[in-house]
Parts: C-alpha cells; sequence; structure tokens
C-alpha cells in the first residue's frame, strides 16, 4: 500500500530531475529511482543538498547480477505476500533449488543490462527511505562512477561491489579486494560463478606458506531431504513391507 508520504517523495523527485531520471517507482512501500551512470554523480548530490530531499546519508550499497533475474530457480518479478518468492514450477525445467556443488547455470540471455549498483539512502530531516539504481552501459567491463565524493561511507562499500561483483567504480581512491584474498580469480557474486569455486586454499606446513589446490569438495545437494519412516507417506506396497519387517523384529 502506497502512503501519501512516498507518493510526496516520488512526485518530488520527478519535479526536482525532470529528464535526468530513467524512472520512479513507488511499491511495495518503497520508492525506487533509477538514473545513468553519466547523470549519477548530479543526481546523487541534489538528492544530498536539496533542502526538500536532505539524503545526507548512505545506508548501504550493493552490486546486483540481473542475468538470470527471475528465469530460474526462484520467481523473482514479484514477491509473496509474506515477502517471500516462490519456487517455480517443474513443468518449466527449471531445478527447484536442486543445483548441485559443481553444476553450471543454464546460459539465458537477460533482458536489459547486467550489473547494476544499488544506493540506499535515508533522510533524516523528512523521514523518507529511497533506492536509487544505476546500471552498468557495459556487461563484459561494466563501469559506474564513484560516490565517494559525496557520501564518504561509500568507500568499503563500492569496494565490497568490486570485489563480489566485479563492478569498477571510476575515480575511487583505493579500489582494492575487501573481503577475497588478493590473488582471488573471479568474483564470487557472479551468476556464472561455480557455487564451489576454483580453488581452495591451505596452510602446507612443510612449505611453511599456503597452497592453493583444485578444489575436492563433494558434490550434494543444496535442498535437505528428509527421509520419513511413516505410512502416511509410503505406498500400499510399501507399508505392506515394511509391516512385514516389523513383525519379523517382533518375532
Amino acid at each position: 500500500m502506497m502512503t501519501k508520504s512516498l507518493q510526496q517523495l516520488g512526485d518530488s523527485l520527478r519535479e526536482i530531475f525532470t529528464d535526468k531520471l530513467m524512472s520512479v517507482d513507488e511499491s511495495f512501500g518503497e520508492v525506487t529511482a533509477e538514473v545513468n551512470a553519466e547523470n549519477l554523480i548530479e543526481v546523487a548530490t541534489a538528492l544530498r543538498d536539496n533542502e526538500n530531499l536532505a539524503f545526507q546519508q548512505l545506508v548501504d550499497l550493493c552490486g546486483v547480477d540481473y542475468s538470470q533475474y527471475g528465469q530460474v530457480e526462484w520467481q523473482t518479478n514479484n514477491a509473496s505476500r509474506s515477502g517471500f518468492s516462490r519456487g517455480v514450477d517443474t513443468d518449466t525445467g527449471a531445478t527447484m533449488g536442486r543445483l548441485q556443488f559443481g553444476d553450471d547455470l543454464e546460459s539465458v540471455a537477460s533482458e536489459g543490462r547486467r550489473f547494476a549498483a544499488v544506493y540506499h539512502l535515508i533522510s533524516y530531516r523528512h523521514n523518507h527511505r529511497m533506492r536509487l539504481r544505476v546500471f552498468a552501459a557495459d556487461d563484459d567491463f561494466p563501469v559506474v562512477p564513484t560516490v565517494t565524493e559525496v557520501w564518504r561511507v561509500a568507500d568499503w562499500y563500492e569496494r565490497e561491489a568490486f570485489d563480489l561483483f566485479g563492478i569498477l567504480f571510476s575515480g575511487h581512491p583505493d579500489l582494492r579486494r575487501i573481503l577475497t584474498d588478493y590473488g582471488f580469480v573471479g568474483h564470487p557474486f557472479r551468476k556464472d560463478f561455480p557455487l564451489i569455486g576454483h580453488v581452495e586454499m591451505r596452510y602446507d606446513p612443510e612449505k611453511g606458506r599456503v597452497v592453493y589446490e583444485p578444489v575436492s569438495i563433494e558434490p550434494r545437494v543444496l535442498v535437505p531431504r528428509v527421509k520419513r519412516e511413516d505410512h502416511r507417506y509410503l505406498s500400499d506396497e510399501q507399508s505392506d513391507e515394511a509391516g512385514l519387517v516389523e513383525a519379523k523384529k517382533n518375532a
């Protein structure tokens, strides 16, 4: 349900930025604005400095890979009433969450651009929250401007998005990995990154250093499977067989 306050925020964004924003959406009790990369700094600065907006706090910044959004594993185009997405129908050929370690995701072309940086903002003065999203123009070499000059807290957030998604932030003062090892290959939150990774590391006491080796994790199903020995879950033949086995045990 859209409140009057959120509706007013959406109207203010459209009035202030006119053609600077690609879209403003009010849904699920939230306001999301999308901006082109070339207008990001101008829009971000105005969001912070405009008295009618005053989004002076960047709460969070994250990367997103939309390469298979809403097409495999889970329905993500719409949320359920409880806020959780529902598993897709197996008739469509999806795996219902039963990807195994080592499996590759299907190569599914995404409609639109792949990588985006998402900024979560809060205005303490007006008690408003909003989300700002910017897509990288090039999927093979995703680059968006840094907002560290607008919100200094973006420094480590942008490093995290770079580390996990490979999104480059032009103008960042120190764009280095922040969670993975310096010698790590790839970006683990990309949809095409293997679930088990490429290598594993351990300390070798003989060599006196950390060594990298091929992954040795055994494939396993990600969804728990519970075996219930209960007649309600057995066919008639299985129930009769189970009854005979139990009778022999008690004989």
